[in-house]
């Protein structure tokens, strides 16, 4: 399956920071920037995420676009409402599909590895969605190299689909992956689909030591700002700050960049990009056209490298349940 070099993502944005009406501008500036590629999740503002991208996509032909959705993630109070048992699996898919007005998906993705779960049932539960055309594609996120092994592995010896992609954190201040999970993929077939390449927006340079996050900005919002505090300590928005500057230097805003940087890893076949507005789309599709040189390359690796996070034990969230 081919996907766009950028995936329009709906993780914190729809059913979330923005309304329908909003979120449907986005995608249309998607659509019209040459974005067919759209990521979502069971759990995205409990569903809500869902309803809306399926609303804003109404009407696009089916077969100019890839969806992709996940499941793990607790969608309800009951035990089974979790997890990557065929029970929840089954059921959440069927709910994704509703929520999302169409009669499959491209691409599902175990959000998390499942400890409680045998691998086995995990993925003969998403062979038997292959197999009735609900999905097209099995992919995992945020997967470990070993993890990744053992899915492949079990896959081939009980002759089921196996898995396509892997959805990571990347970006020049989080480069886990590179250590033993790339290498894995690279081996077996499997492309990244990366999350957060602006690393939620401090890459862009917007953020500055010292200084309160701008008014309506991610870093600004109680609700979410918890998830891109790790980025916000003023040594390290000081180095991006540098970075910024080496990027402005090139011609290119730190965006640019930042995504293009991303994007010229071979192992990579997108990387998703949220929007509240539809400039922004149209500002990060610029940087498919950038075609990085070596120096430019060493030069901001050089400058972040103190603040770039490169430890395989580094994780995220915990796989396991919460």
């Amino acid at each position: 399956m081919m996907v766009s070099a950028l995936s329009y993502g709906n993780w914190i944005t729809h059913g979330g920071q923005i309304e329908q009406d909003a979120a449907t501008s986005c995608v249309r500036a998607s659509l019209d920037a040459g974005i067919t590629t759209f990521d979502t999740a069971d759990i995205y503002a409990l569903g809500a995420a869902e309803e809306v991208l399926g609303r804003a996509l109404k009407g696009v032909r089916r077969d100019s676009i890839e969806i992709f959705t996940k499941v793990y993630w607790p969608t309800g109070p009951n035990p089974n409402n979790r997890g990557l048992s065929r029970k929840h699996i089954v059921e959440s898919v069927n709910a994704s599909l509703e929520r999302l007005g169409t009669d499959h998906v491209d691409l599902i993705q175990a959000h998390r590895y499942d400890v409680e779960t045998p691998l086995e049932e995990t993925l003969r539960a998403f062979d038997d969605l292959v197999r009735q055309g609900k999905v097209h594609y099995v992919g995992v996120s945020e997967w470990t190299a070993s993890q990744i092994s053992d899915a492949l592995r079990i896959a081939e010896e009980m002759g089921l689909d196996r898995i396509i992609s892997n959805q990571p954190q990347y970006s020049l201040l989080w480069r886990v992956i590179e250590a033993e999970v790339i290498p894995v993929c690279e081996a077996n077939g499997i492309g990244q689909i990366v999350w957060s390449p602006l690393a939620q927006g401090v890459l862009t340079g917007k953020y500055l030591p010292g200084q309160e996050a701008p008014s309506g900005s991610r870093a600004a919002s109680e609700e979410w700002g918890s998830n891109i505090r790790r980025f916000m300590k003023d040594e390290m928005l000081q180095i991006v700050q540098r970075f910024a500057e080496v990027a402005r230097e090139a011609g290119h805003t730190p965006a640019e960049v930042a995504l293009a940087w991303v994007l010229r890893n071979p192992n990579v076949s997108s990387a998703i990009v949220g929007a509240t507005r539809p400039e922004q789309i149209q500002a990060n599709v610029k940087a498919v056209e950038i075609q990085l040189d070596d120096d430019l390359v060493a030069a901001i690796e050089a400058v972040l490298e103190p603040i770039a996070t490169t430890d395989p034990k580094y994780t995220v969230c915990p796989p396991q349940r919460p």
